[in-house]
């Protein structure tokens, strides 16, 4: 793998054990376990068309190719300068004929991506909903964890136009705006199938929820089971070492 061209205000990770490198600002928005669960949680078959809304650094279609999920991806991203990032990372992975990137809000997805053509979108959304938390003076977090008014509305949306029928849209987002999501994702026919809640520790309550939607199907709903991250002692749980590909039976 040739070596990356790296800003002064980035880092180049490896992103084991796929064998990849991840250009990430750093005093940006850096992925964490969310991007990881939802990778592992989302219903992608081998040769599926996928939809990335909202790339940031391009993480979530590396971590799929290392799970063998997708064939092809389509990455939108709002911010320039993140979009520019995650294309060098594209390049030196050397997965330009397998992901695009492209720069504008997903909104518009219809605009690059023809409409009824895709098999799944998947989505790691703003967290805050509007009004709720307090803006980072860093703007690329503050994009990335503050939503605007709409945000969500258009992203399903937009989502519905470029899916093909019974096509998947899968996002994660915290567990206490659940029937928020829900109730949008029904609002623009894309129907609840499957959620699974994760659990810090096993007395805690749950803090992010997985959610795979379905367009124009059924209102039946699927709930998995809960995912617990980590143990009395600290560690990650089996299942969780187990996603990280840690090499440990799972629980």
């Amino acid at each position: 793998m040739e070596k990356a061209p790296v800003m002064e205000d980035e880092t180049l990770e490896e992103l084991q054990p796929y064998g990849f490198s991840l250009l990430q600002k750093k005093n940006g928005f850096r992925f964490g376990m969310d991007s990881v669960l939802l990778a592992e949680f989302a219903g992608i078959r081998p040769d599926d068309c996928v939809v990335d809304f909202g790339t940031g650094s391009g993480v979530l279609p590396l971590l799929l190719i290392g799970r063998n999920k997708g064939s092809t991806f389509e990455c939108i991203e709002i911010q320039r300068e993140i979009a520019e990032m995650a294309r060098r990372t594209v390049q030196i992975n050397h997965l330009d004929s397998r992901i695009r990137i492209i720069h504008g809000p997903a909104e518009e997805a219809a605009s690059w991506i023809q409409p009824c053509s895709i098999d799944a979108v998947i989505c790691n959304p703003p967290y805050a909903l509007p009004g709720s938390a307090l803006s980072s003076p860093v703007p690329s977090r503050s994009i990335s964890r503050n939503q605007q008014s709409n945000l969500l509305s258009g992203f399903f949306r937009s989502a519905f136009q470029i899916l093909k029928g019974r096509g998947k849209l899968s996002l994660v987002f915290p567990a206490s705006g659940m029937l928020y999501v829900m109730m949008l994702l029904r609002e623009a026919h894309l129907e609840p199938k499957r959620f699974q809640l994760v659990y810090p520790y096993e007395e805690k309550p749950a803090n992010l929820v997985l959610i795979e939607a379905v367009k124009d199907a059924k209102p039946t709903l699927h709930p998995m089971p809960p995912l617990i991250v980590y143990t009395k002692d600290h560690l990650l749980t089996n299942r969780l070492r187990s996603v990280y590909h840690m090499d440990q039976n799972t629980v």
